[in-house]
């Protein structure tokens, strides 16, 4: 069966850095999820962020793949570097995807370390621009297919066109 990584707060968790959840109520989530197909993490909360926490972003317009390359850094908004939690984080996940041989995740977009489409530009002012976080970054560049809660039908094509070329 096709396992799929998941951000916690997209699977009901309150576990974002206000506290709460962002849920995703999707039939085809709940059919994964009895399925047994579903590997819920949070990298912040793996990599020791408390919850709540301070908002934190990608400084100057960069992305998660400047992170990993030293490029860039992520600071809260009270000006504390977190980029090694972030780092962390995201080898936690990864470390679980491949434990569980997911191909595929489910992130929530705008974080930080979960962004797939787009993240925050940094500067705290709500402003996005296109751009993956960290941990989308880092699974990214080991083969498995991140998808945004709002790519969800996409990632249900994906999970059915590899199916049927299994044969299961």
């Amino acid at each position: 069966m096709l396992k799929i990584l998941v951000s916690a707060c997209l699977a009901g968790h309150p576990v974002r850095y206000n506290g709460k959840a962002k849920p995703v109520h999707e039939v085809l989530l709940e059919k994964w999820r009895a399925e047994g197909r579903l590997i819920v993490v949070c990298p912040e909360v793996a990599a020791g962020f408390p919850t709540p926490r301070p908002p934190a972003e990608i400084q100057l317009r960069r992305t998660g793949l400047d992170v990993l390359t030293q490029a860039a850094s992520i600071e809260d908004n009270t000006g504390a570097n977190v980029t090694a939690l972030f780092i962390a984080g995201a080898h936690h996940a990864l470390s679980r995807a491949q434990a569980e041989n997911c191909r595929y995740a489910l992130l929530a977009d705008g974080s930080p370390s979960c962004g797939s489409t787009f993240i925050y530009d940094g500067a705290f002012t709500g402003t996005p621009h296109a751009g993956a976080g960290v941990t989308a970054a880092l699974l990214q560049q080991h083969g498995i297919r991140v998808f945004a809660e709002s790519q969800i039908a996409e990632l249900a094509a994906a999970i059915a066109l590899e199916s049927d070329e299994q044969g299961t």
